[in-house]
């Protein structure tokens, strides 16, 4: 732990570092409660997945661009401006009057929220000694709790009895208070002894993103020529950006720091691919009201939250078949889950069947955080945080846009709607089988 640190700040820094996570929490859980009103509303059910998709392609950028600020200058600046950014991104879409203002929104909130995550990673890493970083990153976790509880039954409330609008303009004031407690124990973190500048990794985060988003937009257009050219194109811009940001050997899972970020990529997939399309399901297939898509939900977060606090009572030894255990659970819980594209079948048990794909999230969340966090070298705090973190979007962003594809081909087409969550479903089993695999090279630095 840094000595200029001192120990009477870190319940400070503790709480500012679960307020942001929380900030995150609330906005994330919230939205995916709205969206379905959202996206009918303005006519936007071609935008749907782009809409999700793109607040991982902003997230990208702000959290390499704040991974190498926090490692020159320190968590303070990266977090104000992650904070001002995203607070904007909730104002634009607060008076959107479009689908595409409201795309617009997510991008600034992504590359907020995107700013927040590794400087909650790169601070527990410098202010906290190892024992002690799988607690906090269990709280972390925990941040989801009330988000989870409280979210979707307020979004869902604001959205039928006032407005959509509401759940954006009511995350501003959670917004601000964050800042007010956070950044004064933040500026008690200095910046890195040896610094990476990061200069070519925030290049090379605009080139992924940009491929990325190409590649969105090329599998949901409806036209062929431009699909495969924008679709091309996106994954030669993309693919060498990635690897010249990944650490080597991240397509074969290589033992180590690569195998837990695959995992990480594996693991969000997997989940995030599922769990945005639940409420959908919920909306179209059930016609269930707002509060109860956002209910369908809540159970994956708590459990998520639940296996993250087991998790970090894990020994060293139980790393890899935590990890194991993590995506044999996301699996039997998507299983579980896939009825619920079935109109006969009761929201109340996809509550249940869900909560064990959110327990399986939190199984592995813990010892895989932890453990890449340890490979982390003085003055790459930072680094090493936005490539967890970019394992993460990257899973939920291409999953998003793979989504979003096959609801905007129903959107357009006689292809039913079910049958496009039903694909978006049976892709999230084959990437969790996939993190069965590649969990076998979880392991700490020997």
């Amino acid at each position: 732990m840094n000595s200029t640190v001192e120990s009477g700040h870190h319940r400070a820094l503790a709480v500012g570092l679960v307020m942001a996570t929380s900030l995150v929490a609330f906005e994330t859980t919230a939205l995916l409660t709205a969206l379905p009103t959202i996206s009918e509303e303005l006519d936007g059910d071609w935008l749907y997945g782009a809409t999700l998709a793109s607040y991982m392609l902003a997230d990208i950028i702000g959290l390499v661009i704040a991974g190498s600020l926090i490692d020159r200058r320190g968590p303070r600046l990266p977090f104000v401006l992650s904070i001002a950014t995203f607070v904007l991104g909730l104002g634009v879409a607060a008076a959107a009057n479009s689908m595409i203002v409201i795309l617009l929104g997510r991008v600034l909130q992504g590359a907020g929220a995107g700013g927040l995550a590794p400087i909650s990673y790169s601070t527990i890493n410098r202010a906290w000694p190892e024992a002690q970083r799988a607690r906090l990153f269990a709280w972390i976790s925990a941040a989801w709790v009330l988000p989870s509880l409280v979210a979707p039954a307020l979004a869902g409330w604001l959205t039928s009895a006032i407005s959509w609008r509401w759940v954006f303009i009511g995350i501003v004031p959670l917004a601000l208070t964050t800042a007010f407690l956070a950044v004064p124990a933040l500026g008690r973190i200095p910046p890195a002894d040896r610094v990476d500048t990061g200069g070519p990794r925030v290049v090379l985060a605009l080139r992924l993103a940009g491929g990325v988003g190409a590649f969105t937009a090329g599998i949901q257009s409806s036209r062929p020529l431009v699909a495969i050219g924008l679709t091309a194109a996106g994954l030669a811009l993309a693919v060498p950006a990635y690897n010249s940001m990944a650490p080597r050997g991240i397509w074969r899972a290589r033992r180590g720091l690569p195998a837990i970020l695959a995992c990480r990529t594996l693991a969000t997939a997997a989940f995030l691919g599922v769990d945005s399309f639940v409420p959908l399901a919920a909306d179209r297939v059930h016609d269930s009201s707002a509060t109860v898509q956002g209910f369908v939900i809540i159970g994956a977060a708590l459990a998520w939250s639940l296996g993250s606090a087991l998790a970090s009572r894990f020994r060293e030894r139980d790393l890899t078949s935590s990890a194991r255990s993590g995506f044999l659970l996301i699996a039997i819980g998507i299983v579980a889950t896939i009825p619920v594209l079935s109109a006969d079948w009761p929201l109340l048990v996809t509550f249940f069947t869900w909560s064990v794909a959110g327990l399986g999230m939190g199984t592995l969340f813990v010892p895989t955080s932890v453990a890449a966090m340890s490979y982390a070298e003085p003055g790459r705090d930072g680094m090493i945080g936005s490539q967890i973190n970019l394992a993460d979007s990257l899973g939920f962003g291409l999953m998003g846009a793979i989504g979003g594809a096959t609801v905007a081909v129903s959107d357009r087409s006689s292809w039913p709607l079910v049958d496009a969550l039903g694909t978006n479903f049976a892709i999230a089993v084959a990437l969790a089988l996939l993190g069965l695999l590649a969990s076998r090279g979880v392991k700490r630095p020997a």
